[in-house]
């Protein structure tokens, strides 16, 4: 039988997963801690005082008797290219609400494809509750709201005091030897890397930007309609040549073995974030809209840093998800909540021009 006040959060002992079960603390919220290392449940365990389970990501008959008892998850288990798919198959089988925190557009354009599925079930299915895509997808349709004739979009964003968790960074590298993506007439289209780039202003300061193939390009799509949209992320020069020059090694960057060895690396490197930059930090976005007649809207938003800001997001999501406040099928968070959802966490600034 379910308990509508429970939540499962699986991939509980990553970086994130660990600030969306201290969030969940601070809320007095019941969870159950899942994932596949044992040894890293049952100390998180002896340290929340949660229950745990372990359960292999692929496993779709252990991942369905976990989610039998609990109204929703937040799946926090990267990268979601491989895991996605098996974790909302459980969802949709058990009736249970599915959100996750990924970045990736290919799993936002994947499991748009169970909205039906989500509606016959009764069952909300909204990836990217977190940094990506909150923020920016709650700025698009800020935007959208202000000039519902646009036609383009861009978005971009950037942090102070950043750094990034193991699990983006792996992210990140299963996705190298793609290249970029845009939305073009509605239609993802290919580009080469680092052949977008340009300067924002982000208010306090400026920085160059570099286009990326980021969840947006997926989510604000369906949030806005507007058919065109790039993504930037704040890049050096450096970064933005180094962009350029993958183009000639994808073939390479594509391989398994390379990739084992990048994720090998990875794995030595710090969990995420020091303390100090994580309550310190800053993120800030800028978006543009425009239409086939000149006329244009800018906006900027400036909140907590995206790891914090991912844990206070995606633990609010899940608390109107328990209060029946939600949307059955495939959601964005902007959709669902509307543009001003980001606004309810603290530190949340925007800025219209």
């Amino acid at each position: 039988m379910k308990d509508s006040s429970l939540i499962v959060v699986y991939g509980s002992y990553g970086y994130t997963g660990k600030l969306i079960i201290n969030e969940c603390l601070s809320k007095n919220l019941q969870v159950i801690l899942a994932g596949r290392n044992e040894n890293q449940l049952k100390l998180q365990s002896e340290q929340s005082g949660y229950p745990y389970k372990v359960v292999a990501s692929d496993d779709l008959n252990g991942l369905k008797k976990l989610l039998e008892p609990a109204a929703i998850v937040i799946h926090c288990g990267g990268p979601f290219k491989h895991t996605a798919k098996t974790m909302s198959d459980a969802c949709l089988a058990t009736k249970t609400h599915y959100t996750d925190i990924t970045g990736e557009y290919q799993v936002f354009e994947s499991l748009s494809e169970l909205d039906q599925q989500g509606k016959e079930k009764g069952i909300t299915i909204m990836p990217g509750v977190g940094f990506d895509v909150v923020p920016s997808d709650c700025l698009a349709l800020h935007l959208k709201n202000r000039l519902s004739s646009a036609t383009h979009l861009q978005l971009a964003f950037t942090m102070s005091k950043g750094g990034l968790s193991r699990g983006t960074k792996k992210s990140m590298t299963e996705g190298l030897g793609y290249g970029s993506y845009v939305r073009k007439n509605g239609m993802l289209t290919y580009i080469p890397m680092g052949s977008r780039s340009m300067e924002i202003d982000f208010g306090s300061f400026k920085t160059l930007t570099l286009c990326i193939p980021w969840g947006d390009i997926a989510t604000a799509w369906r949030s806005t309609g507007i058919p065109n949209i790039e993504v930037y992320t704040g890049a050096t020069s450096q970064m933005i040549n180094n962009a350029k020059r993958s183009n000639y090694f994808m073939w390479l960057l594509r391989m398994n073995w390379i990739k084992k060895i990048l994720l090998n690396k990875i794995d030595k490197q710090p969990a995420g974030p020091t303390e100090e930059k994580l309550k310190g930090g800053k993120s800030y976005l800028w978006g543009k809209v425009w239409d086939e007649s000149g006329k244009e809207c800018t906006s900027r938003l400036e909140t907590i840093s995206g790891y914090l800001l991912t844990a206070k997001t995606a633990v609010l999501i899940a608390q109107k998800i328990m209060k029946g406040d939600f949307k059955t099928g495939y959601q964005t968070p902007a959709m669902a909540y509307g543009s001003d959802l980001i606004l309810e966490v603290e530190g949340s600034k925007r800025k219209d021009y």
